[in-house]
């Protein structure tokens, strides 16, 4: 019939808004907002309005995602500079004071040793005073938070100022620690900082989905001011942050990083640190011809070999950890001495770097950026291995000894800096783990390419062209091979094209990165979910290699079968119970304990309050009361009363004028012993009167019964003295009597919170689609029903246990691999149908608990189980 009327209806309504017009006639000027009429009086009342309007449009336009992203970046770029700047600073300091000593040896250990213990004593002391939350990385925390979960006091001012501050002290050091993952960390917390700023312009900026979104745009920019490399930087930030990116988020990422990487370096041209903007670390490879295609295995060995290392080191920094924390008599000592173990470790990868002592065998006196320069030089150190046919100039003459070759130079480098980088990230200060890794990949690389140019002086070109090798691309590789190995990465590929600027090994970059990610995820963790699992962060590892068998696995087989729940006919004394016994944040609400029908679910806050309010003084109050009055038939006598409050509402309603006296005389002309009152001075009831005074609660005062003589006045009486006559007349035992008949009560859920619809999965769900479900959603349990009863619950634990292969908790039921397909062909048979639809008949007729309205009826018994 709707069909029918549809062009009836459409002809109609243009008639009627037609013969509408004719009625009104002209249509009336359009009047100026009343906000605007006081601005529009004046000599310069049009600037006024223009200048009004103009505030308001660039108010609504802070609004838009390009003006947040545009602001991130600028902050970060100033951020990322000025850190530069500083550590830059330090570094330059310290050569100073070692150069200016170069008279005495002993002078020279004392300064170069000093300074760095000094720094790092200072930033791991100031990041423990103000925001402990500042130290490490700020990765693992960040992929964490993502995921949905809350961690305190991670993306606060105070954080971000101890970061700032401790990071730049610990890089100035010249310590091997890195500054990637600790700016991924800061970005976010800039993020944070500017969207609770612009919050006091909208209320968009509080919407937490809004925020995430920016927290994943931030963690691009982070990386992208570091290296000034955008396109790695979004990439990067999307493999160690996030299981799954939504792609909208993509094109905020790449703007944020590419104008903080842009104004970064634009800073750098201001400076005059830099003629244009070009890349950090510029190489001059050869583009003609920039390697051979029988090089390649060459590079595959670097590529394995890396993951077997980045491996290594995460074993070995995960076993540092460990072994600081098991012993008992280290860790209790630590603990009150929470500044030895940094300075401690300071010292020893000090001495061990001091240029004239044994850092002479490893360039001891390069900073990163420097070994960096010298390892990405396209010009062959060695030849034959002698290293006397190389001129060594400049900042290379580090890598020169009188007495060994480069190879030495370089094998003791790799071997040192990475147990000293191991070690040192260990140190509770604002550090990462990037920039070392890089470092050591680049001179195993250069260890790689000079020992590949000492086999084939002429290179391995079979044609008549004689194309040398070139040890600065193995350098490109290895560096790009093993920080991916650590990390778990494939865009460290992208980030040494950015930082080389030159994308002519793209191939055989690649090739390694992919081997040597293929290694390390067969072998161990990533750095950053290591450093998870130390902090035993809420976060669920990743179904990677090894993990195939994890398929066959069901719900079934790991989820927890003894749970607590909630039935909606249980008593206040059930409730008390399932809060003693469990831990459980979200409790499962059922029909019953016969039938097990989950209703929802609700919340560990929801069922303590509502066990608070049934054993509430004030119902106790009210319910004693109300049994003294029903004894007397009539409300307590006046002499019981000394202290009135009425509030009126009718003007013709006369006051009492002792009303109008100050409280403190009022007070004292009370009785200290009435009549019916226990002994004067077993309690000072001054609190007590003061308290029900300001804390009362009109609604359950019984304003029926006071008999008034005035029908047009709404008054409320507080009786101090009755209720410290009532609440004294109970005694212990009484109370203790009084809250077990509360607590045989049945529950009203009317006033609860309940989630009619929590997330639930059968039984049959396998491993690999629950660990979709649970990162995808961020989930931290779902209940496991069948045939809509409640059977069990899976929470993270039980699935991460699942995935590591320890199927050993309490309440997990362990099944073979393979068990689930024994019954995988099995179908719904008659008896459950039969009982699904005795199910369905049964709850046609039956109502959720809701909350009641504020004008309905409290006639409806259902929440009461009845």
């Amino acid at each position: 019939m709707y069909g029918r009327y549809t062009q009836d209806l459409g002809t109609f309504a243009k008639d009627e808004a037609a013969r509408l017009r004719l009625q009104e006639g002209d249509t009336p000027r359009p009047r100026r907002p009343s906000e605007l009429l006081e601005y529009s009086q004046g000599r310069c009342a049009p600037c006024r309005v223009c200048a009004l309007q103009c505030q308001r449009f660039l108010i609504s336009k802070v609004g838009e995602d390009w003006v947040f992203l545009i602001l991130l970046g600028l902050v970060m770029a100033l951020v990322s500079w000025a850190m530069d700047f500083a550590i830059a600073t330090c570094l330059q300091a310290q050569k100073w004071m070692y150069g200016g000593l170069d008279t005495n040896v002993l002078l020279q250990y004392m300064a170069w040793v000093t300074y760095p213990t000094v720094l790092i004593t200072f930033s791991a002391g100031f990041t423990q005073i103000l925001a402990p939350q500042a130290v490490g990385s700020g990765i693992p925390e960040m992929k964490t938070i993502l995921r949905g979960v809350v961690l305190k006091e991670y993306l606060t001012l105070k954080t971000f100022v101890a970061k700032v501050i401790g990071l730049t002290c610990a890089l100035g050091s010249g310590m091997p620690l890195g500054k990637e993952g600790p700016f991924v960390h800061i970005a976010s917390m800039c993020a944070a900082l500017l969207s609770r700023f612009l919050s006091l312009f909208g209320g968009f900026y509080e919407n937490e989905a809004r925020n995430i979104e920016m927290l994943a745009a931030a963690c691009a920019v982070g990386v992208g001011c570091c290296f000034a490399a955008p396109i790695g930087g979004v990439l990067f930030s999307i493999e160690v942050t996030s299981t799954f990116f939504a792609v909208r988020n993509y094109w905020r990422g790449f703007f944020a990083a590419t104008f903080s990487a842009f104004i970064f370096r634009v800073l750098a041209v201001w400076n005059k640190d830099e003629e244009t903007i070009t890349a950090l670390f510029k190489t001059r490879f050869r583009l003609d011809f920039p390697f051979d295609l029988q090089e390649l295995p060459a590079f595959a060995v670097i590529g394995i070999a890396s993951g077997f290392g980045g491996a290594l080191f995460v074993y070995l920094n995960r076993k540092i950890v460990q072994f600081m924390r098991r012993q008992k008599t280290i860790n209790r000592f630590l603990m009150k001495k929470r500044l030895l173990f940094p300075a401690l470790v300071t010292l020893i990868i000090s001495t061990l770097t001091f240029p004239p002592g044994f850092g002479q065998f490893m360039a001891g006196q390069l900073t990163q950026k420097d070994t960096l320069v010298t390892l990405f030089d396209n010009q062959t150190w060695a030849k034959q291995g002698i290293s006397d046919e190389f001129e060594y100039l400049g900042i290379l003459e580090a890598w020169h000894h009188p007495r060994s070759n480069v190879f030495v130079t370089l094998v003791v480098f790799i071997l040192m800096k990475f147990w000293m980088s191991a070690l040192a990230t260990t140190i509770p200060v604002p550090c990462g783990a990037f920039m070392p890794v890089f470092v050591i990949g680049a001179a195993f690389g250069r260890l790689v390419g000079e020992s590949m140019a000492a086999w084939f002086p002429d290179g391995i070109h079979t044609d008549s062209n004689i194309y040398r090798i070139v040890p600065g691309g193995y350098a490109v590789v290895g560096a790009a091979a093993l920080s991916g190995a650590v990390t778990h990465t494939v865009s460290t590929a992208v980030i040494v094209f950015e930082l080389t600027g030159q994308i002519s090994h793209i191939l055989p970059v690649m090739i390694a990165v992919i081997l040597a990610n293929a290694v390390a995820q067969s072998l161990q963790p990533s750095l950053y979910d290591s450093i998870i699992r130390i902090k035993k962060l809420p976060y669920l590892p990743e179904l990677g290699w090894g993990h195939h068998e994890k398929y066959n696995v069901r719900v079934e087989d790991i989820m927890v079968r003894d749970i607590r729940y909630v039935t909606l006919n249980c008593k206040y004394r059930d409730l008390q119970h399932v809060l003693h016994s469990t831990k459980m944040k979200n409790l499962p609400l059922v029909e019953s304990a016969e039938s097990m029908i989950l209703l929802g679910s609700i919340e560990r806050t929801q069922v303590g309050a509502l066990l608070s309010s049934q054993l509430s003084p004030q119902r106790r109050l009210m319910t004693l009361r109300q049994k003294v009055l029903s004894e007397d038939g009539h409300r307590l006598s006046d002499s019981s009363i000394r202290f009135q409050i009425s509030t009126e509402t009718s003007s013709g309603t006369p006051a009492r004028p002792a009303l109008r006296k100050p409280l403190k005389p009022a007070l004292k002309r009370v009785p200290s012993s009435p009549p019916d009152s226990p002994p004067a001075g077993s309690t000072d009831h001054t609190g007590i009167a003061l308290k029900s005074l300001f804390c009362a609660n009109p609604a359950t005062e019984p304003t029926e019964a006071q008999g008034t003589a005035y029908h047009k006045a709404k008054r409320v009486r507080i009786s101090i003295v009755e209720e410290m006559i009532l609440g004294d007349k109970m005694t212990p035992a009484e109370i203790l009597e009084w809250e077990e008949q509360q607590l045989d009560q049945l529950v009203d859920f009317s006033s609860a919170k309940i989630d009619p619809a929590p997330f639930q999965l059968v039984e049959h769900t396998s491993l690999h689609k629950t660990h979709t479900i649970f990162s995808l959603l961020g989930l931290d349990h779902a209940f496991v029903t069948s045939i809509g009863r409640l059977v069990g619950m899976v929470s993270l634990k039980e699935l991460r246990k699942a995935i590591e292969g320890s199927l050993t908790g309490k309440g997990v039921k362990v099944r073979p691999p393979l068990a689930s397909f024994r019954d995988s062909t099995a179908s719904t048979t008659e008896a459950d149908t039969t009982a699904l639809r005795q199910l369905w008949d049964r709850h046609q007729h039956h109502h959720m608990p809701r909350e009641a309205s504020p004008g309905g009826d409290d006639d409806d018994d259902t929440p009461k189980g009845e």
